[in-house]
């Protein structure tokens, strides 16, 4: 018999991104991993980055905005350590890089690497303890998108995504390796700059629904697991207070479009727990919009709030602060971010930090996120800021 300590970890990860304490109905995935959010910028404004100004972790938000980005190509690579309190070896890490093509369409590809540590394999031979050697699980994402610019102001993407997670049960077994495809179907609206009463401001919304793919299978037999279908929308305003000064406003609300679990009970009809209906992915989709037994008032405790603030000075500086809120029955996920960019000439850096304000622990509280933007080509005329002339657009 081997003991996996990263089986206590690992599978209770999709508890402790969902924090499933308060209702045995609240929706679990496979890959969970694929729901943290890794660059610095995004986290600092409550994990939201559907309907903000375009930059170098677009691909995971909503990659129709690479096309409005004011610079040409880019490249990203943020670091994210995952449960710090208790392990050191744990992490998401992210590389993307985006390119436009012309001033109507870009493509970009990006890799997500998601490592569960070292993990110690042992066998109980006579009472005594034998060591089998050590493995490192880990999961990961390689993704491909392109995105067109349909007028001057609207854009939508397309992106495909393989999915591969390696949980590595058994150091003897392949049976814990399982493969994926997820499809992406994103859309983007970026205003030209208006008035609003004394000042200028640029309005922004946006829509992702990403991940659209089969069921993971990590094993011969029926079990299967959907990968987590999201769907995102939001809006966004960015205030041109002066040439200097910017001030930006964002919301996003989020539905993961994966079934609500069903009851299940024995022959004799006692309740036995909660397991996630045996349908396709695609009847997945549209059931996940009417299936929760409570009806509509349960459909929308499913749906997540995200509240966004970033303040940008002279493009040079940013503060940035959000809020994440989830139904205390889904999950309780309610914490506060804060955060901070600075750019160096083609460099931007960010970082951000978390205070969870619920009474369950969130796995990345109190942890600092780091965000690194290499900005290759700034030549594009496509303004962002309030530096940008109207002119311009």
């Amino acid at each position: 018999m081997r003991t996996l300590t990263f089986l206590i970890i690992y599978f209770t990860l999709g508890t402790l991104l969902s924090f499933a304490q308060k209702s045995n109905r609240v929706i679990t995935t496979g890959v969970p991993f694929l729901l943290i959010t890794s660059d610095a910028r995004a986290a600092g404004m409550g994990d939201q980055g559907v309907a903000t100004s375009a930059d170098n972790f677009s691909q995971y938000w909503n990659p129709a905005k690479f096309v409005f980005s004011s610079n040409k190509k880019g490249f990203g690579l943020s670091y994210t350590p995952y449960l710090s309190k208790l392990v050191d070896d744990i992490f998401l890490g992210n590389v993307s890089y985006y390119s436009k093509m012309d001033e109507r369409s870009s493509w970009a590809t990006s890799l997500r690497y998601f490592s569960l540590g070292d993990i110690q394999f042992n066998d109980f031979i006579g009472g005594s303890i034998i060591d089998q050697g050590t493995e490192r699980p880990s999961e990961l994402t390689l993704d491909l998108s392109y995105a067109l610019k349909l007028s001057q102001e609207f854009s939508m993407a397309v992106a495909g995504r393989f999915i591969y997670s390696d949980l590595k049960v058994a150091r003897d077994s392949d049976t814990s390796s399982a493969s994926s495809f997820g499809v992406d179907i994103a859309a983007f609206y970026q205003s030209k700059i208006f008035n609003l009463k004394s000042n200028k401001a640029i309005f922004r919304s946006g829509l992702n629904i990403s991940n659209i793919g089969p069921k993971l299978n990590y094993d011969s037999g029926e079990q299967r697991s959907f990968i987590p279908t999201n769907l995102r929308t939001g809006i966004g305003l960015d205030l041109l207070v002066d040439e200097n000064n910017s001030l930006g406003f964002y919301t996003e609300f989020s539905k993961l479009l994966v079934p609500t679990p069903v009851a299940v009970y024995d022959e004799s009809q006692n309740l036995i727990g909660y397991s996630q209906p045996d349908i396709d992915f695609i009847n997945g989709i549209f059931t996940s919009f009417s299936d929760s037994p409570d009806g509509l008032s349960e459909e929308l405790s499913e749906i997540t709030v995200a509240l966004g603030l970033e303040y940008n000075f002279e493009d040079a500086f940013s503060i940035r602060t959000g809020y994440f809120s989830e139904s205390k029955e889904k999950g309780s996920r309610r914490y506060l971010t804060m955060g901070a960019g600075f750019n160096l000439n083609f460099i931007d850096i960010d970082i951000s930090y978390l205070f969870s304000t619920s009474s369950i622990r969130n796995p990345l509280e109190n942890t600092i996120r780091f965000s690194l933007s290499l900005n290759i080509d700034q030549s594009s005329s496509e303004p962002i800021s309030s530096s940008d002339s109207e002119n311009s657009l």
